[in-house]
């Protein structure tokens, strides 16, 4: 098994409703040979909560892993900077 090791952390943010979310994703190797997807999301700053998923296939969590981020992309999550952006800049 050589899985790579990915992180990704968004954002979602309207000041005008008191959004501030997070949603962070890993994709780790666990001890046992699987990959593991985990997933971590709550308030801006707090500690969220966290859930793993396991899988014996890479590509499976892969897909899982992509599949997340999708919805959350749909759901108005976007990278830090871009969270920043859009919060700040005028609508329009």
């Amino acid at each position: 098994m050589n899985a790579q090791h990915y992180r990704l952390h968004i954002e979602r943010r309207d000041p005008d409703l008191n959004m501030a979310r997070f949603y962070a994703l890993s994709l780790e190797a666990t001890l046992f040979g699987q990959t593991c997807v985990v997933r971590r999301w709550g308030r801006i700053g707090t500690c969220g909560r966290t859930v793993q998923h396991s899988f014996d296939n890479e590509g499976e969590a892969v897909g899982f892993f992509l599949a997340l981020l999708r919805a959350k992309q749909l759901r108005g999550y976007r990278p830090r900077s871009a969270a920043r952006e859009a919060e700040v800049a005028p609508p329009g």
